[in-house]
């Protein structure tokens, strides 16, 4: 529908327009962004794209540019389910499997505490985190279960700044709510990173 064939833009085996990091085309001067790419075809991920290509060109920030990496994503399903990062699989194939460690939790969203039911019918919430290295750096969290999606978005924010297992640990829990689980992951305090931090000794990389 494009015609893209006249203009000489390049197109893969699937249909999708290879573009570099900075969402050029094999064409000077074009340009593109969102599902016609193929790299995480979300609305958010394509907004994302055009407002760091319309920085770079006409806003005088040549640097800007859309990262594809650790993109929060949810299932809006019943309940939520939300991903950022890399799965337990995908972090030992790249970090390998001793230098990778999960932490996880079942619970049952405190929302569910009054209804006069057994506790054992009661939905489950489910929190599982992924760390790499000593300095147990998160590289992924997967969440199901009420508050799913929204607290997903803070989480998202700290782990694309690097954040560690004992950042998470030293951050005060908001009771009573899901994403409380996420700074309370037993063993709390006690991973690696927090036990040089507290003795005083330098963090690895």
């Amino acid at each position: 529908l494009l015609n893209l064939d006249a203009a000489g833009v390049a197109k893969d085996s699937k249909g999708y327009i290879p573009v570099d990091e900075y969402s050029a085309t094999n064409v000077p001067g074009v340009y593109a962004v969102g599902d016609v790419i193929g790299n995480v075809e979300l609305t958010p991920t394509a907004i994302a794209a055009g407002r760091r290509l319309a920085d770079r060109l006409f806003n005088g920030m040549p640097g800007a540019r859309a990262y594809y990496d650790n993109v929060p994503t949810v299932i809006f399903s019943h309940p939520p389910i939300g991903t950022v990062g890399l799965s337990e699989e995908e972090a030992k194939a790249k970090y390998g499997d001793n230098n990778v460690k999960t932490y996880r939790s079942t619970f049952v969203n405190l929302y569910y505490g009054p209804f006069q039911i057994p506790p054992e019918e009661k939905p489950k919430s489910i929190v599982k985190l992924i760390c790499e290295g000593q300095n147990e750096r998160v590289v992924g969290l997967h969440v199901i279960g009420m508050g799913s999606d929204e607290l997903l978005q803070g989480f998202g924010v700290a782990i694309k700044m690097g954040c560690t297992k004992a950042d998470l640990d030293d951050c005060i829990a908001i009771h009573p709510t899901a994403a409380e689980e996420v700074v309370t992951l037993p063993t709390w305090g006690m991973s690696n990173a927090h036990v040089r931090k507290l003795k005083g000794t330098p963090q690895l990389a």
